[in-house]
C-alpha cells in the first residue's frame, strides 16, 4: 500500500520528536539522574543511584563516595563533624513517593533518610525536614524525627497524630513545645508493636531494608518489612507537602553508613 506524501511529511516529524524523548530518557537514567517528570511516566520504582558514581547527588566528597558498589558516608577521627552534613539528591523535589533501599551501619554510626526537606542556606549541605531515622544501636532506627524542626514526631512502635502547638503567642517557637527532643503537641493513636520486639526485626552491622511510603500528610516507615513508625501530620503551620530527598552522617564519633539499591517511584 502506497502511504500518501503528506501522511509522509506528517509523520517524519512525529517519529524524530518520539526518538528524541526517548533518547532523552535513557540518557537520564544512564547518567543516574532521573527527573521527576521521567519518574511520573514510568509509574514504577527507577534506580536514583547508579552504583558507580555520586551522578545527581550533591555532598562534601570528604564525607560521601561509592565504594564496591555501594554508597559510603563515613566520618573519620580526622574528619569529625561540626554539624550534620547530607548527600542530597538533585532529581527533584518528591511530594507523594515511596522509597526502598538497603542499609548497614556501624555500631557507633547515626544516619537517617530526609524528605520533603528544605535546604538551610547558612550550613553546607544541611537540610530541615522529615527523617526516617537509623542508628548502629538500633535505638531509634524506624522513627520519625524532624531534623533542625519539631524534632521527634514518633517514636518506634508509635502511630501518632501530629498537631499545631497551642502557645501561639508572640514569643512562641517551635523550640518552645518541643520537651525532652520531643514535639509535644503530638498524640497516639495506635500501637504498632512491643519496643523490643521491633528492635529485634533490625540487624547489627548487616543489611537492613528500608521501605518509605510517603503520601498526602501520612509517613509511614518500614524496616525489613515491619512498619516501625506511622505519621499522621495534621499541623498545617509546620508540615511540609514536598521537599529535597538526602542521606546523613551525623556529628559524634567516627562512623560508618552504607546505602545500596536506592529505588523512587513517584505517587
Amino acid at each position: 500500500m502506497t502511504i500518501p506524501k503528506f501522511l509522509t511529511q506528517c509523520m517524519i516529524p512525529l517519529m524524530l520528536l518520539i526518538c528524541f524523548q526517548s533518547c532523552k530518557e535513557k540518557k537520564q537514567e544512564a547518567d543516574g539522574e532521573p527527573t521527576l517528570e521521567v519518574l511520573g511516566k514510568k509509574g514504577g520504582f527507577i534506580q536514583i543511584f547508579d552504583g558507580r558514581t555520586l551522578n545527581g547527588w550533591k555532598g562534601d566528597p570528604n564525607y560521601w563516595r561509592v565504594e564496591n558498589g555501594y554508597l559510603v558516608g563515613e566520618v573519620s577521627p580526622e574528619t569529625l563533624l561540626k554539624n550534620n552534613t547530607f548527600l542530597i539528591w538533585q532529581g527533584g523535589q518528591p511530594d507523594d513517593f515511596e522509597l526502598k533501599l538497603e542499609f548497614r551501619i556501624t555500631e557507633s554510626g547515626n544516619s537517617g533518610i530526609n524528605y520533603r526537606s528544605d535546604l538551610i542556606d547558612t550550613i553546607p549541605n544541611a537540610m530541615r525536614g522529615y527523617q526516617a531515622d537509623i542508628d548502629g544501636n538500633r535505638k531509634y532506627t524506624g522513627q520519625n524525627y524532624e531534623e533542625k524542626k519539631r524534632t521527634t514526631l514518633a517514636y518506634r512502635g508509635e502511630k501518632v497524630i501530629i498537631k499545631s502547638q497551642e502557645n501561639l503567642g508572640a514569643k512562641a517557637s517551635l523550640r518552645a513545645n518541643v520537651k525532652n527532643n520531643c514535639w509535644q503537641s503530638r498524640e497516639v493513636v495506635g500501637v504498632l508493636g512491643e519496643p523490643d520486639s521491633l528492635k529485634n526485626k533490625i540487624i547489627s552491622e548487616d543489611w537492613n531494608k528500608v521501605h518509605l511510603v510517603i503520601q498526602d500528610n501520612r509517613f509511614q516507615h518500614y524496616v525489613n518489612g515491619v512498619l516501625m513508625s506511622d505519621v499522621t501530620d495534621e499541623d498545617i503551620k509546620n508540615r511540609k507537602l514536598k521537599g529535597y530527598l538526602g542521606v546523613q552522617v551525623h556529628v559524634g564519633p567516627p562512623m560508618k553508613a552504607e546505602y545500596r539499591n536506592i529505588q523512587l517511584k513517584q505517587l
